[in-house]
């Protein structure tokens, strides 16, 4: 009898694990309106950033804030984002919260961005209204300010992962592609929106004389969107917390045997997956290695361990990051100073003159036809990331890749070469196939390498008696992310010592040139494309 039950309990357990609960099964197809949705956070986002773009400088100049100081300010929040971004990501690949993985931490970034937000464009005005003495408020103006714009830059960088992380937990293959292209397009979108909205003169309007001065009115729109558009975002597509499956499984589909309900089997996705009998691969993996105790010791990740996890990464995972890396930096170093570039070069003023004099005043003009130039690629970055979605059936990743680094490389080389107003608001729109293809050919790469070892357990495993390592999509987008803040600290660490050494912003744009043609040469022969 007991040998018969053994086998029976064992047979049961197989049987299961084999036919709905355990199996591996993509999620449910999404509606174009939920990936919509989801791609909200992302016009937000980048609405926010423009309204940045647009009004850090003159915010950090009316409060005073030294010349010492700007590294600093740059510098911090790239800094901080990329030591903590892999280490959140690594948590979320592990949280327990009733709301989900990734949903409790994008919301909480989300309110970081606000009061950021809120401290830099508000503070001046909070700070006169509660300080006289002019030592204090000068001292107070420049922290509170500084404290926004950094709070501000490390929630809005850091919050890219944990979204990306959530489109991969609950989309199949093809709509993670679906929803990184609506991404890209809704990035545009928003970036443009917001770079208008900052070249509205609001001086007349009757907006700025009920709110008080033109930075709460942009506080105002930009609050607006924002939580709009993450309400919209964190409502698009269900999303549920690690749990016992036992508990969403139906009676008809478990048995009462001790050696399967003795296992705990922990899942993660939507409630009507598990009603499906749909079990996230991930989670699968991360349910069998909750069985052994030697694999619990895992989720406890420090930053020694995480490094250590991703030093030893998979080399095409690693090659990604650089090309991630390449690209970035080729492109912050052409965006952060176009405007200057503009004022400088093209319209051959001088921002160090009296304000009152022609040269500074011409200098202003060509900084706000630089921002037309920045709306511009934000238009054609949407544009482009819509036919990305035909190209991709012609010319594959590795193309969509290469193109965006060569057209992006050859747009600023002209630009840095032959100088001229109209040529150089033609060719901005180049820059929006570079922005487009960082927000989305790496991420589907990404994609691509889970969806293959994905297929690699399947086949090495067949009984569900599945292994892998402890990184999971969290860390994987995370390690990608960062790179981003990595490139903010090369750049800032290293283009104001070549602009001195050169005494032209000419040679910003011809070293982004350059960098984007080798990460040219990068994509095309070192980094690993899926069949």
């Amino acid at each position: 009898m007991g040998g018969n039950r053994g086998h029976e309990g064992t047979h049961a357990y197989k049987s299961l694990a084999e036919d709905v609960p355990f199996s591996f099964v993509e999620p449910p197809k999404r509606s174009t309106g939920r990936l919509i949705m989801h791609s909200m956070a992302m016009f937000g986002r980048e609405f926010c950033y423009a309204v940045e773009a647009a009004y850090v400088t003159p915010v950090l100049l009316s409060v005073g804030l030294p010349q010492s100081l700007y590294s600093m300010v740059w510098l911090l929040s790239p800094i901080l984002g990329f030591l903590l971004q892999p280490v959140a990501g690594s948590t979320s690949d592990h949280c327990r919260s009733r709301w989900g993985r990734r949903r409790p931490y994008i919301l909480t970034l989300c309110l970081l961005m606000l009061l950021g937000m809120a401290l830099y464009l508000n503070g001046d005005a909070v700070i006169s209204a509660l300080i006289v003495n002019p030592k204090k408020k000068l001292v107070w103006d420049i922290s509170v300010t500084m404290i926004g714009v950094v709070l501000f830059d490390f929630a809005a960088d850091f919050i890219d992962g944990p979204i990306k992380a959530y489109l991969f937990d609950v989309c199949s293959h093809q709509d993670k592609e679906r929803g990184l292209h609506y991404h890209a397009l809704f990035t545009g979108f928003g970036g443009a929106l917001g770079y208008i909205l900052g070249a509205i003169d609001w001086a007349h309007l009757e907006l700025r004389k009920l709110l008080g001065s033109e930075f709460q009115v942009m506080f105002f729109f930009s609050a607006l969107v924002l939580i709009s558009c993450f309400i919209i975002h964190l409502c698009s597509i269900p999303e549920a917390p690690l749990r016992d499956v036992a508990k969403d499984i139906s009676p008809q589909q478990t048995l009462p045997d001790p050696p399967l309900s003795s296992n705990r089997m922990y899942e993660y996705g939507s409630i009507e997956k598990a009603k499906n009998g749909y079990v996230n691969p991930e989670l699968a993996m991360q349910g069998e290695r909750n069985k052994n105790p030697a694999h619990q010791t895992q989720k406890a990740m420090t930053m020694k361990t995480l490094l250590r996890e991703l030093a030893n990464m998979p080399p095409h995972y690693r090659c990604l990051c650089i090309s991630h890396l390449i690209g970035w930096t080729a492109f912050l170093s052409n965006m952060l100073f176009f405007t200057d570039f503009m004022g400088r070069i093209v319209y051959h003023g001088d921002p160090y003159s009296a304000h009152n004099s022609t040269e500074f005043l011409t200098y202003e003009r060509g900084v706000e036809v630089g921002c037309w130039g920045l709306c511009i690629n934000a238009v054609f970055s949407s544009l482009y990331s819509y036919f990305q979605k035909f190209m991709v059936s012609y010319i594959g990743l590795k193309g969509l890749y290469f193109l965006g680094y060569l057209l992006f490389g050859l747009g600023t080389g002209f630009i840095g070469l032959f100088p001229n107003v109209y040529s150089t608001l033609a060719l901005s729109a180049l820059f929006g196939a570079m922005s487009s293809t960082l927000y989305t050919v790496p991420f589907n790469l990404i994609a691509e390498y889970h969806r293959e070892e994905e297929k690699e357990q399947r086949q090495q495993t067949p009984e569900g008696d599945l292994d892998g390592s402890s990184r999971g999509k969290g860390v994987d987008c995370a390690a990608l992310t960062c790179m981003v803040q990595l490139a903010q600290i090369l750049v800032g660490a290293g283009l104001g010592f070549l602009v001195n050494m050169a005494e032209s912003v000419v040679v910003v744009v011809i070293a982004a040139s350059t960098m984007s043609l080798i990460g040219c040469c990068f994509v095309a022969l070192f980094v690993r494309y899926v069949d």
